[in-house]
């Protein structure tokens, strides 16, 4: 596959393409850094580097870095897991959500606001900030197995069955969304409102820690994925018959993508979009090659997400826009114009 990519000129320049991409990603990460409420510029960095405690250094290291780093690992994530649900799906348009995944987070926070508001308040304060995080991790991986236990009843080996019991897990959930949202009092109802809408401003960096070193891993083994799901590409027929193993690659894969939005939806909420955006993008750079689509998705998720979150402290200062309603707004527009190419592609016009 790697000499039709090179003769359309799609193909990424190990050399000079990957440093150029990280220096734009260091320009955005210090652009990111610099941005907010209060205006910092070198003078900070330097103090921060010299250890002086003046008062920007101290927010470059408490609030900015930490936040910056939680961006762009919220970006791989989403980019990586969007690349990979297209990847399983064989489908440019797919996405995390369409497996349900993100809406058993949903729901399972939802629940841990609501029925279980009183259990939660009673655990020790020290426990009470990771109650949520771990309601949303919990609940993805919960609905990860639920996924594939109902795929298996429904159509057993199909990647159809795998996308009718997300759907259908999905409406379930959101089903229990909607009457949690009517149980709720007040208060309740504006905390779930609000995670919905999706934050960082829960960044800190042993969550940047334990998100970094998920993502580190899914790419290493993308590595592996890449070839397989090229081949998956042309058909689970032509798959297997090359020596894939369909069956146990897709559960792989879904366990990957569960780990990965779950770990984003848990400490960030709801932010669509940047997993729909990110592949498109890096195809548009070095086509269908999955070994190139995957390492480049997750840095364009990354870009689009520190891009994303900048702007939403930044355009209401001193207030803070939800960056999902940012992602959202960016997004449809291009879903639309996906859609409107898909639909030129096949004939016929609107």
């Amino acid at each position: 596959m790697d000499a039709p990519l090179e003769r359309m000129g799609l193909r990424w320049p190990a050399l000079p393409g990957w440093p150029l991409a990280f220096a734009l990603l260091a320009a955005a990460v210090f652009v990111a850094a610099n941005s907010g409420a209060l205006s910092l510029g070198l003078a900070d960095w330097q103090a921060l580097i010299r250890g002086e405690p003046t008062q920007g250094a101290m927010v470059l290291a408490q609030l900015r870095m930490p936040r910056v780093a939680f961006a762009v690992v919220v970006g791989a994530a989403l980019g990586l897991a969007g690349a990979l649900s297209q990847g399983v799906f064989r489908n440019p348009l797919a996405e995390p959500s369409l497996l349900g995944i993100p809406g058993g987070a949903v729901c399972a926070v939802a629940l841990m606001l609501t029925v279980f508001a009183a259990w939660a308040g009673g655990l020790p304060a020290a426990w009470r900030p990771f109650a949520v995080p771990l309601a949303a991790l919990v609940g993805a991986w919960v609905m990860c197995g639920l996924l594939q236990g109902l795929a298996r009843l429904l159509v057993p080996g199909a990647v159809a069955g795998l996308l009718l019991a997300g759907l259908a897990l999905n409406a379930l959930a959101m089903a229990l969304v909607g009457l949690c949202t009517y149980l709720a009092t007040d208060e309740q109802l504006r905390n779930l409102t609000f995670w919905q809408l999706g934050s960082l401003a829960m960044a800190s960096w042993p969550i940047v820690a334990v998100l970094g070193v998920a993502v580190a891993a899914v790419l290493a083994l993308s590595r592996r994925w890449g070839q397989a799901l090229n081949a998956l590409a042309l058909g689970e027929a032509v798959a297997a018959q090359v020596g894939v193993p369909v069956a146990r690659l897709r559960r792989v894969l879904v366990l990957a993508l569960a780990l990965l939005s779950g770990l984003a939806v848990a400490w960030c909420g709801l932010i669509g979009f940047i997993g729909l955006l990110a592949p498109h993008a890096a195809r548009g750079i070095v086509g269908a090659d999955a070994r190139r689509v995957l390492p480049l998705a997750a840095w364009f998720g990354a870009l689009l997400m520190l891009l994303a979150d900048t702007a939403a402290r930044t355009l209401a200062v001193p207030a803070e826009l939800p960056v999902g309603i940012l992602t959202a707004l960016l997004g449809a527009p291009v879903l639309f114009a996906l859609l409107k190419r898909a639909q030129r592609e096949i004939g016929g016009g609107w």
